[in-house]
């Protein structure tokens, strides 16, 4: 079938040609829309297709450059006729029947109603305007703008409510009530959420057994929301199991770091419980410093001290950044890792087995000192408990222990042997997961044995670090780090030997040959077990 399209006195015309007639007949007619042209009318205009010219600003607003305006040059748009003022208060002009602006610089949130939705907009003087984000209305979730508004046109019949933003001035009397009514609420709803600590609210959440003993601050929504930018990807430091981390600021100019519960995460309301319960009460310099959290319909977020240097694996393994790690500092590191670990398995008043401690687990302040982080996993022992069982593994292949690993058995040992791992790592610059050889086909660990046994362990340094003082001091750390991952947990050191052997000169015992494993070999393993356990990973970040 022959066709042809053709556009006529602004209707968008079909014909297809019918050969018993022998012309050109009409198939189908379309209204040709000029408002389907992205920001037509410019910032804060608005399109309607019905009315002539097609571009009008919104109320409160007058032609950026009149003269082109009236030229039908729409394309600079419109700017307020009286500017905001968020110290005098301001309020909402509501529109109804639009299609509503550019949602590129807007933050949604769908577990708030439309009341919340006005508070958390006037509480931020860059809110340009917010709605309903829910297309079907009915007062559920919340869209907020925060820059000029684009791309708007009049839709009379199928269009949705928004709601502008204000100077107080244009707006009268009338907005006094409104703000009245959302102050009330905003105090109501602070109240209900002390009181239901770690309760969901009514969309469905769970309620957290044992919340109301569990001593921690609570941060609100809007205060998080404030400090990191509305959880802007400008602020983003990175994304674990658990979920993404985003940097924030305090009022005060307090510096936090935010890790909220992903809702595709591998980890729920169980680990976040843990990660509360288990680091609420630990006060050491080198575990990072939990400040609260906050629960808000689904969402969940911990709230930690910010470090400023991020986690050791954007050092180590770095090409660039692994030049300002001296021997020096890289000996702190492992120095404070290991007492770290040793308050965990022995001086804290519970005993904790981290089970996933590895070098993106380890965070760095502004001094470049170590803190272990990520406790979602962890497990406590109560008094004379030494090891435990678990048919579910998690943790991260390359740091977990072959006893753990295979058979799901874990102690302070499992740590232990991650330690190893983690030194080895400081001390090589490489990963001990995916490390490739020329010469064979074995990981890090089996590396770095045969080096020791062929007394080579110098060739195992990371050239990045250039000359070093005491190189005695890193050959025994090598060793150090060899006795960590011998194979069977009664063959390597609890961590109170570890800080003892750091702090020592004299000869270190020599280690046994460690479990040489590659990824295959260990699911291998994890089928042949009798326990058959479940492993469940967790990728760095």
């Amino acid at each position: 079938m022959k066709e042809v399209n053709r556009c006529i006195q602004g209707k968008a015309q079909r014909f297809t040609w019918a050969d018993e007639k022998n012309e050109w007949t009409l198939y189908s007619t379309a209204q040709k829309d000029d408002c389907d042209s992205y920001a037509l009318c410019g910032a804060y205009g608005i399109c309607k297709i019905d009315q002539s010219p097609n571009c009008e600003c919104m109320k409160g607003f007058r032609p950026k450059f009149q003269s082109k305006w009236d030229t039908a040059d729409w394309s600079d748009g419109c700017v307020r006729s009286t500017p905001l003022d968020c110290r005098k208060g301001d309020g909402f002009v509501k529109y109804s029947g639009v299609k509503l602006p550019d949602t590129r610089n807007s933050w949604v949130h769908e577990s708030m109603n439309l009341k919340e939705c006005a508070w958390m907009c006037l509480r931020n003087c860059s809110c340009s305007a917010y709605a309903n984000s829910d297309i079907r209305g009915g007062g559920s979730g919340c869209l907020l703008w925060f820059d000029d508004l684009i791309d708007i046109r009049d839709f009379t019949q199928n269009g949705q409510d928004f709601y502008v933003r204000m100077p107080a001035s244009e707006l009268g009397i009338v907005l006094l009530s409104l703000i009245l009514t959302l102050y009330v609420l905003k105090k109501r709803k602070k109240q209900q959420k002390r009181k239901g600590y770690m309760e969901h609210n009514s969309d469905g959440g769970e309620k957290i057994e044992g919340q109301e003993h569990l001593e921690l601050p609570l941060f609100d929504l809007d205060i998080l929301l404030n400090a990191t930018n509305y959880f802007s990807s400008d602020n983003k430091l990175g994304e674990g199991g658990f979920g993404p981390v985003y940097k924030g600021i305090l009022q005060g100019g307090q510096e936090i770091a935010v890790k909220m519960l992903s809702k595709t995460s591998r980890q729920g309301i169980k680990e976040f419980k843990n990660e509360v319960e288990s680091i609420t009460k630990l006060q050491h310099r080198n575990l990072v410093k939990l400040l609260g959290c906050c629960i808000y319909g689904r969402e969940r977020m911990l709230i930690y001290e910010y470090m400023p240097n991020k986690s050791l694996d954007l050092f180590i393994f770095d090409q660039m950044r692994s030049g300002t790690l001296d021997w020096l500092k890289r000996f702190l590191i492992i120095n404070g890792i290991a007492r770290g670990l040793l308050y965990l398995h022995q001086d804290s008043r519970l005993r904790i087995i981290h089970r996933d401690l590895k070098a993106e687990n380890i965070l760095l302040d502004n001094e470049m000192s170590p803190k272990i982080s990520d406790f979602g996993i962890a497990r406590s022992f109560g008094g004379n408990e030494t090891e435990a069982n678990t048919t579910r593994v998690a943790g991260t292949l390359g740091y977990m222990s072959p006893e753990y690993a295979s058979e799901g058995l874990y102690s302070t040992k499992s740590d232990v042997f991650s330690f190893g791992v983690l030194v080895l790592e400081i001390v090589s610059g490489k990963r001990n997961r995916g490390f490739n050889h020329p010469d064979h086909d074995l990981n890090l660990l089996g590396h770095a044995w045969t080096l020791f046994i062929e007394d080579r362990s110098s060739e195992f340094i990371d050239a990045s670090m250039g000359n070093i003082c005491n190189l005695s001091e890193v050959l025994r750390s090598i060793n150090l780090g060899l006795l960590c991952v011998q194979r069977f947990p009664e063959d390597r050191p609890s961590m109170h030997y570890v800080v003892l052997m750091l702090g020592g000169e004299g000869a270190l015992p020599q280690p046994k040959e460690p479990c040489f494993f590659t990824d295959k070999n260990m699911m291998e393993a994890n089928s042949s077990s009798g326990t058959q356990p479940t492993i469940t990973l967790l990728e760095a970040r």
